[in-house]
Parts: structure tokens; C-alpha cells; sequence
């Protein structure tokens, strides 16, 4: 299996990151994330397609606010909070305050 490629932290841009978390289903994810070092790319309570999710996560790990790491045929994936707090102070937390005290209106 190929290794995935990463944005280097410098190379992180403000508008991909927004884009990346202007989806439901992607701050959904962001959610979880949050709460665990590390997820599996089918975390519990998402009734989403394998196939989109995948396509989701491949547009958070482009965007840079994910890390995939391989191991065997599972794929871990964490936050990449530290690099997105030094590239953008406050921005997760404004996000994550607001996706987490959200009333659930889907």
C-alpha cells in the first residue's frame, strides 16, 4: 500500500481548510476527532457510504487537518491540531465550539 501524502504545516491555506469543513458530514468527522487521538475511517454513528466517507476524509487529509497513518488494512486518522493552531490560533476551537453545542438539526 502506498503512503498517503501530507501538506507540509507551512503549506496549509485558509481557504482549503474552510472549504474542507464547509460540509455536514465533515465537521461531523471534525467532531469526533476532536474527542480521540485517533479515529478509524468508519467511526460509529455516521450512516454515510463507505465510498463518500472515504472521499471526505481524502479532502480533510488534503486540506491538511487530518494524518493518515496505514497500519496493516486499517487506517487511523487523527487531527492535526497542533499545526493547525500555530498556522491558524483559534480557529479550531471556534469551530469545534460551535459544531459541539449545535443543536443537532439535520
Amino acid at each position: 500500500m502506498r503512503a498517503l501524502s501530507h501538506p507540509r504545516a507551512e503549506d496549509l491555506d485558509l481557504a482549503t481548510v474552510l472549504h474542507a469543513l464547509g460540509d455536514p458530514v465533515r465537521l461531523e468527522l471534525l467532531r469526533h476527532m476532536a474527542t480521540s487521538d485517533e479515529i478509524s475511517c468508519s467511526p460509529e454513528g455516521l450512516t454515510v457510504a463507505r465510498s463518500t466517507l472515504s472521499n471526505h476524509w481524502r479532502i480533510l487529509r488534503e486540506a491538511g487537518i487530518t494524518s493518515t497513518r496505514i497500519r496493516g488494512k486499517t487506517r487511523l486518522i487523527s487531527l492535526r491540531r497542533a499545526e493547525l493552531d500555530t498556522r491558524f490560533p483559534g480557529l479550531l476551537n471556534a469551530i469545534l465550539a460551535k459544531v459541539t453545542n449545535a443543536p443537532d438539526d439535520r
